[in-house]
């Protein structure tokens, strides 16, 4: 139960590219994009600092281009400049809201974007600047899962909140199958143990091996960053 108090104070939410599809087949759905930045509006507004790593899987993603056979490399570059183009597209979708907010991105693309540095990233939350956090991790072979992970860790971000599709982690593929249990709350080791599909192993082992919690959740329930943040029963929890 929540007691009406705010959680968490500083947030990671690792928002996909997909996400941002809504009922479109490729690129950004406006509508989509503007009521994810409307709750985020809301939730800067509480004083909660917000960082946010965005994917690019509805423009492009690496993995697809290598089995188109790109280089595995080149394509996961591709990919990266995909999740630029959502970040700058959120960021104008916030900034037109009146929201403070800076893209940072792990490749140096300095026309567009500030170029990634830990303490400046830090200083923009602790000014009140919601941050957009691009590229990746700058480097191929990792995932924005992984990124999304290591940048929680490095801003000291209360929590990991993975924004996807479905209301939680399940037992088994919900869509598959209606039995199918979802948790509330479950432990790192448990997640192992059963070989659920939360994220890339890398991404996982790194969270695990610095006991960052990580919330799944569902983003396309509007208020669920909001009800998380007030400690309210939301997706499902993963902590040591």
């Amino acid at each position: 139960m929540s007691d009406g108090s705010i959680q968490y104070k500083r947030i990671l939410l690792k928002l996909s590219g997909e996400a941002l599809l809504g009922k479109k087949d490729f690129g950004i759905d406006q509508e989509v994009i503007n009521s994810i930045a409307q709750e985020l509006k809301e939730i800067h507004s509480l004083g909660v600092e917000v960082a946010i790593v965005i994917g690019g899987g509805n423009i492009f993603r690496g993995v697809a281009g290598e089995k188109l056979g790109l280089n595995r490399a080149r394509a996961d570059y591709m990919g990266m400049l995909a999740t630029l183009i959502n970040a700058l597209a959120l960021q104008d979708t916030l900034e037109r809201k009146g929201v403070p907010v800076r893209t940072m991105s792990a490749l140096e693309i300095i026309e567009v974007a500030e170029t990634y540095v830990r303490e400046k990233a830090i200083r923009h939350l602790e000014k009140g600047r919601m941050l957009i956090l691009a590229c990746g991790t700058g480097n191929p072979f990792f995932t924005t899962d992984t990124a999304s992970t290591l940048r929680a860790l490095e801003l000291q971000a209360e929590i990991l909140m993975k924004a996807t599709k479905v209301d939680g982690v399940y037992d088994c593929d919900p869509l598959k199958d209606p039995t199918a249990k979802k948790f509330d709350e479950i432990t790192f080791d448990e997640v192992i143990k059963r070989n659920l599909k939360v994220m890339d192993a890398t991404a996982f082992s790194l969270a695990r091996d610095n006991g960052l919690p990580i919330l799944v959740f569902n983003i396309f329930q509007y208020g669920n960053i909001k009800r998380a943040i007030f400690n309210e029963k939301v997706g499902t929890i993963i902590k040591l």
